[in-house]
C-alpha cells in the first residue's frame, strides 16, 4: 500500500531568487542614497518632512514594484527598462496625491523631488543593468541542464523558445516527448525536436542525463501526469506543469491561491477591489472635469441640433454594459427622427440620406459621443474601455464570433482601443468586427490607469478620419 504524506506547507509559493532579493535591496539603497544625497545639498541637513517622504516612497515602492511584477520578469532590458519607469512614475504619482490631499506640498522643495525622479530612475536603471550583466557573466561558466518537454504542439513551442531566449534559467531543451493519444496528431513546432513517445520515457531519460521535465498537457490529460510524475520523483527530476489552456479564451487570466489551493482564472474582469476604486476615481474626476471645459460647446451643438432639424437633441437608446447590464446610453442626435426599418437597426454608412446637416459635422468630428460624459458620471460608462453596440448588433455577432461578449468584462467607454486603432464606424464584414473585437479583448487582458491615460491621449488625434462618419 502506497501512503502519501500530505504536507503542511501552502500548495501555492511565489518563487523568489537571491538575485531578485539582492536587485530589490540595491534599489532600496539607491533610491535612500540619492534622496540623501540631495536633501544634504539642497537643505543641508535631513528635515523630518523629507524623513516621511522617503518611507512613503520606500512603501509605496514595494507595492507598486510588486504590482509591475519588476522582480518577477525576465523579459528582455529594454522592456524592463519601460516597466521599471513605468512602476517608477505610478509611485511618484501616488506620493504627488498624497501631498496633495493632505495639503503637505509646499513643505517640499519641487526641484528637488523632480531631481529624485530622474536621477532616481536613472540609478536603479543602472543598478538593474549591471546586475543583468552579473547574471549573464555567472551563468556562462555554468553547464546549462538538459530540460525535456512532456507534450506538442503550439504551447510546447513557445515554452522551449522562451527557456531558449532566458540564459539565465540554466536550461537547455533538448526536445519533446509525445502524449500517446493525446497529442500525436499534433505536430511539433520547428525549432522542437521530437524525440520519442511517452512509452521510451524511461530511455530517454537516461539517454540525455535529463535533470528538468515540462508537462505540456491538454486539460484533460490529467491522468498522464499522475502516471507518470512519481516515477520522475523516484529519480530526483525536477518537474514543473504548464496546463495547455491557451486554446481557450482567456479574459484577465490569473494565477492565485485560496487558502493555499492553486487556483488558475480562465476569465475574470480586471475591475476589482481597488482596480475598480481607481478606474471609477479616474473616470469621474475627469468627466468633471471635460464637462466643466466643453459645457459652452455642448450648449452650442445642442442650439444648432435644434435649429437645423425637427426632433429631440438627444439621441437614447438601450445599450449593453458590464456585466450585461442593460442601459441608455446618451449621444446628440444626428440624424432625422426615423423609425427603425422592418425593426432592424442599420448602422450609419457613409453619405447616409438619414444623416442632418448639423449631424454629418458632428458624426466627422465626434461631437455627437461627448453626452456620454453623463453616463461617466452615473457609472454606466467608462472614458476609456470597448464601444458599446446597439443590443441588436450583439445579439447578431455573438452569434458569428466566439467569445464576443467576453468584451463585456468591462465597463464601456467613449473610446477604446479598438478606436484609436481605426476600427470604427462602419462594419461592413465580419473581419473587421472581429478586428475590433479582438483589440476590445486586448484591452481587457492589459488593463492599467496607464494604458487608458495612452489610449486618451490617442483619441484626440482619432477624432477625425476617413472612418468618422
Amino acid at each position: 500500500m502506497t501512503i502519501q504524506l500530505a504536507s503542511r506547507r501552502s500548495v501555492l509559493q511565489r518563487r523568489s531568487s537571491t538575485s531578485n532579493t539582492l536587485q530589490a535591496c540595491l534599489d532600496g539603497l539607491a533610491v535612500i542614497g540619492v534622496a540623501w544625497w540631495l536633501v544634504q545639498w539642497h537643505i543641508g541637513y535631513l528635515a523630518p518632512a523629507y524623513v516621511i517622504l522617503l518611507l512613503l516612497l520606500l512603501g509605496a515602492l514595494a507595492v507598486v514594484y510588486d504590482y509591475y511584477g519588476i522582480y518577477r520578469s525576465n523579459a528582455g532590458f529594454t522592456l524592463k527598462a519601460f516597466r521599471l519607469f513605468k512602476a517608477w512614475s505610478a509611485t511618484f504619482a501616488f506620493l504627488l496625491v498624497m501631498a496633495f490631499l493632505t495639503k503637505q506640498s509646499e513643505q517640499y522643495s519641487r526641484l528637488l523631488v523632480g531631481q529624485l525622479f530622474v536621477l532616481g530612475f536613472f540609478a536603479q536603471l543602472m543598478l538593474h543593468a549591471l546586475m543583468r550583466q552579473v547574471q549573464l557573466r555567472l551563468q556562462s561558466n555554468v553547464q546549462n541542464e538538459n530540460a525535456l518537454i512532456i507534450g506538442s504542439g503550439r504551447l510546447a513551442e513557445f515554452l522551449n523558445r522562451k527557456i531558449s531566449d532566458n540564459p539565465w534559467l540554466g536550461q537547455q531543451v533538448i526536445g519533446c516527448v509525445s502524449i500517446k493519444g493525446v497529442d500525436d496528431s499534433i505536430p511539433p513546432g520547428k525549432g522542437l525536436r521530437r524525440l520519442g513517445v511517452l512509452g521510451e520515457l524511461d530511455q530517454l531519460l537516461e539517454q540525455h542525463a535529463v535533470r528538468t521535465v515540462y508537462f505540456v498537457t491538454p486539460l484533460d490529460a490529467s491522468d498522464v501526469i499522475e502516471e507518470v510524475y512519481f516515477k520522475l520523483l523516484d529519480r530526483h527530476i525536477a518537474v514543473h506543469w504548464v496546463p495547455d489552456i491557451f486554446s481557450l479564451r482567456l479574459i484577465n487570466h490569473s494565477v492565485r491561491e485560496i487558502a493555499g489551493i492553486p487556483v488558475l482564472t480562465l476569465s475574470e474582469t480586471p475591475l476589482t477591489g481597488m482596480r475598480l476604486l481607481l478606474k471609477n476615481l479616474e473616470d469621474r474626476l475627469l468627466a468633471c472635469v471635460a464637462l466643466l471645459l466643453v459645457s459652452p460647446l455642448l450648449l452650442l451643438v445642442a442650439l444648432a441640433i435644434r435649429l437645423d432639424s425637427a426632433g429631440p437633441v438627444f439621441f437614447r437608446q438601450e445599450r449593453m454594459g458590464w456585466n450585461g447590464e442593460i442601459f441608455r446610453i446618451w449621444k446628440f442626435r444626428s440624424m432625422v427622427v426615423h423609425a427603425a426599418e422592418d425593426g432592424v437597426i442599420r448602422q450609419a454608412r457613409r453619405n447616409d440620406p438619414r444623416v442632418t446637416r448639423v449631424g454629418a459635422f458632428i458624426r466627422r468630428t465626434s461631437l455627437d459621443e461627448l453626452p456620454q460624459l453623463f453616463n461617466v458620471l452615473c457609472g454606466d460608462m467608462s472614458l476609456v474601455g470597448p464601444r458599446p453596440h446597439a443590443i441588436q448588433h450583439d445579439e447578431e455577432y455573438s452569434q458569428r464570433i466566439t467569445a464576443y461578449f467576453a468584451r463585456h468584462n468591462i465597463k464601456p467607454g467613449m473610446t477604446g482601443l479598438a478606436q484609436v486603432r481605426g476600427y470604427r464606424g462602419e462594419t461592413r464584414d465580419i473581419e473587421q468586427m472581429i478586428q475590433r473585437v479582438e483589440s476590445d479583448i486586448e484591452y481587457i487582458n492589459n488593463w492599467s490607469l496607464w494604458l487608458d491615460f495612452v489610449i486618451l491621449l490617442r483619441t484626440v488625434f482619432a477624432l477625425t478620419g476617413r472612418q468618422a462618419y
